[in-house]
């Protein structure tokens, strides 16, 4: 059963996704940043093309012609992916095929709206019986 981890109080949620898909990417495992707005999936890209300025995470959107090849991929097509280990979820909703992944990782801001969509999600997974955990931001800034 898929486990979920929420990283709660994130002032930058992009940041905490390109830190969090970057040490799974060093422990071999492939990610899916799960972002079905076009807009975000195109800052998120361009993001893991800048940030840091010494450092690449192979990544492309899951639509590329390479996506099957490619370790890291942004948007919402799981099929896409070649080995379905971590899901970064960066929508607002849950992700409908999270379950599919070893590991969900839920980024909940700081924004009221946000958090209590988060609430919900956390919610939604818990009642269905999904091992959960959860890290507060605050105590590791």
């Amino acid at each position: 059963m898929t486990e979920v981890s929420f990283y709660t109080f994130a002032d930058d949620k992009l940041a905490v996704a390109r830190q969090l898909t970057a040490k799974a990417f060093a422990r071999g495992m492939h990610v899916m940043l799960y972002a079905p707005d076009n807009a975000l999936a195109q800052t998120l890209d361009t993001l893991l093309w800048t940030t840091p300025a010494q450092s690449f995470l192979p990544h492309c959107r899951d639509t590329h012609p390479l996506a099957s090849q490619t370790p890291v991929l942004i948007g919402e097509n799981v099929d896409a992916i070649k080995q379905a280990d971590v899901m970064i979820n960066l929508h607002h909703e849950r992700p409908p095929t999270f379950s599919r992944f070893d590991r969900l990782l839920e980024i909940v801001g700081v924004a009221d709206d946000d958090v209590e969509q988060g609430r919900q999600r956390y919610r939604f997974y818990r009642e269905r019986g999904y091992a959960l955990s959860t890290v507060d931001l605050r105590k590791t800034r």
